[in-house]
């Protein structure tokens, strides 16, 4: 007996642009669908913390009469979208999770955000975000916690952590997110929806906060990027948002290298799935595995990735220390000086409880001169370049996003003091930046694809690596899973 459709709140984002332009739906009738979705549900998720309802439903009335009109039309024309409360749109509260921040209303779109209008989607909304979005976990004092769709003792991550649970909990058709230390890549994960970090500077950053709004200058390591609940999806919205800043576009033009892929019995399929200084839930580290044996029994070439930056030795200590140099610029000096004790006594802090390996690098990274900073700088770009020959061998690389699944709601103080528990023990809080620290080091393209459930019901997701703007081949074969039954979304129960 064939499945029922979805409701047309889990319709992917594609299919509704299709039937938006061909008229079976109207912009008018998707928005208001989703807007009742928000109504009914996010008092309980907390997703969704700015809305515009009037101004929607005004602008998918306007779309509407674009279409009949015949205009030419965008590649999103007509369809609503929520937004990760960091990126700037005209006359919508931005506040990044800051209650500094609570009447920001900026004058200017971000660039995403003109290149979304100008493809004609709708902004409806904000999603919620830690301060500054800066944590693991989305919650602060102006809009308080949001909970995970699959389980609402637990995170939905951060800081995209509003974004990923909107789109579980079928509130928006897609959303762009950012990403400095896995804040796409682990809310995908712990709320079992897609998500991409581009390759480096594909996104343009103006009219992001962090920094401080009016900022210019693009930040070191992040990366701006879409989610959705199917890969199709991310390239769809990543193919939108990516391209130059108005001032480059005088010079260049993105061109992205095409998929080297057109089925899994082409792909040539690494993996790195254990690390002695990050360990892995054993749960997900065996379906990691069974997905390894099943891209065997469909023709792909699969075997233990080997590189001598396949450790994270190698990877962590650059990563920490540019880290700490570039969230250096938000702290306060007697935080820097506790962050210069903590890079020196990294040695006992041990004996006080698990530590991150080479978390001492971060307080290095806070208080280095600019000359120190350029020399780590340097080796980062000589790994960079050092990969490419990993990627000779490999299509793609298939690493965790994390350590576990979601993790409980822990807002406790200080921050490092936190834990988590894999196998049963307890390990640091920023253990979970580690296995996200390789693609971000690098510039690396990374989606975040969601391949399983554990024991509990909640989701995860594996990594799926490329070589440097190979960003299609990445998302390709995020999307051939999928075809073949080896991905996808599965919606939370209630939604």
């Amino acid at each position: 007996m064939p499945s029922s459709p979805p409701a047309l709140h889990y319709r992917p984002a594609h299919e509704l642009v299709a039937e938006l332009r061909n008229g079976a739906l109207t912009s008018e009738a998707v928005t208001q669908h989703f807007l009742d979705q928000i109504r009914r549900h996010n008092s309980r998720i907390n997703a969704v913390v700015t809305l515009d309802e009037q101004q929607a439903l005004k602008q998918a009335r306007a779309a509407d009469e674009k279409r009949s009109a015949g205009a030419t039309l965008g590649p999103l024309h007509g369809l609503p979208l929520t937004l990760k409360d960091t990126w700037e749109v005209a006359g919508m509260t931005c506040t990044a999770g800051a209650p500094a921040l609570r009447n920001h209303q900026p004058q200017h779109h971000a660039d995403v955000v003109q290149r979304l209008e100008d493809a004609g989607a709708i902004i409806i909304g904000k999603t919620n975000v830690p301060i500054y979005a800066n944590d693991l976990q989305s919650y602060n004092k102006l809009f308080g916690v949001t909970n995970n769709p699959y389980h609402t003792g637990h995170t939905p991550g951060g800081s995209s952590g509003g974004a990923a649970a909107a789109l579980a909990a079928g509130m928006t058709p897609l959303e762009v997110g950012s990403d400095l230390a896995g804040s796409i890549r682990t809310p995908a994960h712990f709320c079992g929806v897609f998500g991409h970090k581009p390759s480096r500077a594909l996104v343009s950053f103006r009219g992001h906060i962090p920094g401080p709004p009016g900022t210019q200058s693009r930040p070191d390591l992040a990366e701006g990027g879409p989610l959705a609940r199917g890969a199709k999806d991310l390239q769809l919205l990543l193919e939108v948002i990516a391209g130059p800043t108005p001032l480059d576009s005088r010079s260049w033009t993105i061109n992205m290298e095409p998929a080297a892929l057109s089925s899994l019995d082409q792909a040539r399929v690494g993996l790195w799935l254990e690390d002695p200084l990050c360990p892995v839930e054993q749960e997900l580290t065996d379906g990691y595995r069974a997905l390894g044996r099943e891209l065997e029994q469909r023709g792909a070439l699969v075997a233990q990735a080997r590189h001598p930056l396949l450790d994270l030795e190698h990877i962590l200590p650059p990563y920490f220390n540019l880290l700490g140099s570039l969230l250096s610029t938000s702290l306060k000096p007697a935080q820097r000086r506790q962050m210069l004790w903590v890079a020196r006594l990294e040695k006992w802090l041990k004996l006080l409880g698990p530590l991150t390996a080479f978390v001492g690098e971060y307080g290095r990274g806070v208080n280095q001169p600019v000359h120190q900073w350029v020399a780590v700088s340097e080796t980062r770009e000589k790994m960079r370049a050092e990969i490419g020959s990993l990627f000779d061998e490999f299509d793609v690389l298939l690493t965790p996003v994390t350590p576990t699944t979601a993790i409980r709601h822990d807002h406790s103080h200080p921050v490092f003091k936190r834990r988590i528990a894999v196998a049963g023990k307890p390990r640091a809080y920023m253990d979970q930046f580690c296995w996200i620290a390789f693609a971000t080091l690098l510039g690396l393209p990374a989606t975040s694809v969601p391949i399983g459930r554990s024991k509990q019901g909640l989701p995860y997701n594996v990594q799926v690596i490329g070589a440097p703007g190979r960003d299609l081949t990445t998302l390709r074969f995020a999307e051939l899973l999928e075809q073949e039954g080896l991905a996808g979304f599965t919606p939370p129960d209630g939604f």
